[in-house]
């Protein structure tokens, strides 16, 4: 196949009128799964109806072609001084076949830093590929650390997986409670954390457009689960924690569940993380499932390349 010439390319915002032929390309690029889905629905929760804001999304074209893609997904994080820290997630990033090893992915991603910088933008932070994770460190992104998993193991016989299809909600949990906002104020953060609002939990777990998020707790807070799929093997992942949920949550998740075991991941010295330890969950030891990086474009008050500085858990991480 010809690949055309970087030089033809020039880049521009994206509009509403691209999202077609963006979707394209991102398939091309890095394919689909039924967990997510590249599809208008899915687009449009992430970068045009997040309660963080609309993402920052930055073309390469050829013509009347889209050869690359960078988009910008806007987030929040609360520091513990009460400081508001305005950020930016690299996601949803490809260059079209016929465009690769031409320079574009950096263009664009030089170009999105800038515009985020003169938007206020304070932090840059995501958790690349091993592929990708070279080229965000020689833009000047720093590691932060590794990010590790809590299982809760299960004998006996299990749901399966379809190929790469998990398995419905119902079937992996069945006294699962489909998601419903938890009205409890959010705890203090311990490090960078992003705020628990009933928005984000109603956009975040009740409006996600692949996945079917469920609860187990009672109205002053919960256990968020979903159904997952690794290496065609069924699992519940443990989500999040919200509100009053504890051990009694994490243990009632476990014991309904039908698949070889539950996974989530807390930081550690949360208050998450030990009600899932005292819940049956264990650290894996020297799993390390991904990769956190980030890049400050403005000064925050709190040390982000140290991960005790970060107060995130399974919810901030997946699925984005």
């Amino acid at each position: 196949m010809k690949r055309c010439s970087v030089s033809e390319t020039s880049t521009r915002e994206a509009t509403p009128e691209d999202v077609d032929q963006i979707l394209e390309v991102l398939k091309a690029a890095l394919g689909e799964t039924p967990l997510l889905k590249r599809t208008r629905r899915q687009w449009s929760w992430k970068h045009e109806v997040n309660p963080f804001g609309r993402s920052i999304v930055l073309l390469a074209t050829s013509g009347d072609r889209i050869a690359g893609v960078r988009a910008l997904m806007r987030w929040r994080l609360l520091a513990p001084s009460g400081t508001v820290i305005d950020c930016v997630r690299p996601v949803d990033t490809a260059t079209h076949p016929d465009f690769e090893r031409q320079g574009i992915f950096r263009r664009l991603t030089l170009e999105a830093l800038d515009l985020a910088r003169d938007q206020g933008v304070h932090l840059v932070f995501n958790t690349p590929n091993a592929r990708s994770g070279a080229g965000y460190l020689s833009m000047g992104w720093r590691e932060v650390g590794n990010i590790g998993a809590l299982v809760r193991p299960r004998l006996g016989r299990a749901v399966a997986a379809s190929g790469n299809a998990a398995p419905s909600l119902a079937d992996v949990v069945p006294s699962a409670g489909a998601f419903q906002p938890v009205d409890v104020q959010d705890r203090p953060p311990r490090g960078l954390r992003t705020p628990r609002s009933l928005e984000y939990q109603a956009w975040r777990f009740g409006a996600h457009p692949t996945v079917r998020y469920g609860i187990v707790g009672s109205e002053g807070g919960g256990a968020v689960l979903r159904p997952g799929v690794r290496g065609q093997r069924a699992e519940l992942v443990l989500s999040d924690l919200l509100g009053t949920a504890g051990p009694a949550e994490v243990r009632r998740a476990g014991r309904a569940n039908r698949t070889r075991y539950m996974a989530g991941f807390f930081a550690k010295g949360s208050p998450e993380r030990r009600s899932a330890v005292a819940g049956g969950m264990i650290p894996v030891p020297g799993l390390d499932a991904l990769r956190l990086v980030a890049l400050p474009l403005a000064d925050v008050d709190i040390d982000v390349f140290d991960l005790g500085c970060w107060d995130i858990a399974t919810s901030d991480l997946e699925l984005l």
